[in-house]
């Protein structure tokens, strides 16, 4: 590998992780937004957007520039791909982030309506994904990865019980119905926070791996993958391809 192409992708990497820390304070901070009722931190989230889509151009451009210059195999191949989809997916997590955020200071109004909800349930868990998203690609670790596809299930528990929760109130109080509207919007940009995390683990899979797993539900990859990972495959090179 050539020491200018070895400095790209170096140059690749950080700013991916760069993306990764800014798009995890910006939904710690709508969280804390949402669930502290603090209008100020929530145009923090708003105001800081503009940084996370100048980012997003940066990395995409630095993406093409590789493919056009360099001709990267196996993988550094996938880590590139693996950049394009991830730069994607935290670019997404950060407009999400952001209609949290601006969300807040409509429903404070509904404040003691939405304070009997379990919304901190489902916060705490996104943002643990969210987090162990970002660790997952900085440590190269499957493993953690593998774990963040299966939390995805329990988020999507969260988002059916707050939902329903969000619905019978409705149905008590009339005046919460414009905000329960508004909130359960909010509910499905807090689940969707959580589909893009899953998206990441499952790019740090294929880079680190060359594997493709989709399916959160397929136990039997996870457990195959998992094997392979404690040193029970037959090759130990994620290169390695039969053919």
């Amino acid at each position: 590998m050539n020491k200018i192409f070895e400095a790209e992708l170096d140059k690749l990497r950080t700013r991916i992780i760069k993306m990764g820390s800014l798009v995890d304070e910006q939904v710690e901070y709508a969280f804390r937004a949402l669930n502290e009722w603090n209008v100020a931190m929530a145009h923090l989230v708003m105001d800081r957007d503009g940084k996370v889509d100048k980012l997003d151009q940066k990395i995409e451009k630095q993406c093409q520039r590789i493919f056009a210059l360099q001709q990267p195999v196996a993988r550094d191949l996938r880590l590139i791909m693996a950049a394009l989809k991830i730069n994607n997916d935290l670019e997404r997590m950060g407009d999400l982030a952001f209609n949290v955020a601006r969300s807040v200071e409509p429903l404070l109004a509904s404040r003691r309506f939405i304070e009997s909800l379990e919304l901190t349930q489902i916060t705490d868990a996104v943002h643990t994904m969210v987090r162990h998203t970002i660790d997952s690609f900085v440590n190269n670790d499957p493993e953690l990865a593998i774990t963040i596809m299966k939390s995805d299930i329990r988020v999507d528990q969260y988002e059916q019980r707050i939902g329903k929760q969000i619905v019978d109130m409705m149905k008590r109080e009339p005046e919460f119905i414009e905000a329960g509207v508004s909130l359960i919007i909010q509910l499905r940009n807090i689940e969707r926070l959580a589909d893009h995390a899953t998206n990441i683990a499952e790019d740090v899979i294929f880079f680190t791996e060359a594997r493709v797993i989709r399916n959160r539900f397929d136990t039997e990859a996870f457990e195959e993958l998992q094997r392979e990972l404690h040193g029970d495959s037959i090759s130990d090179d994620p290169d390695t391809e039969e053919g």
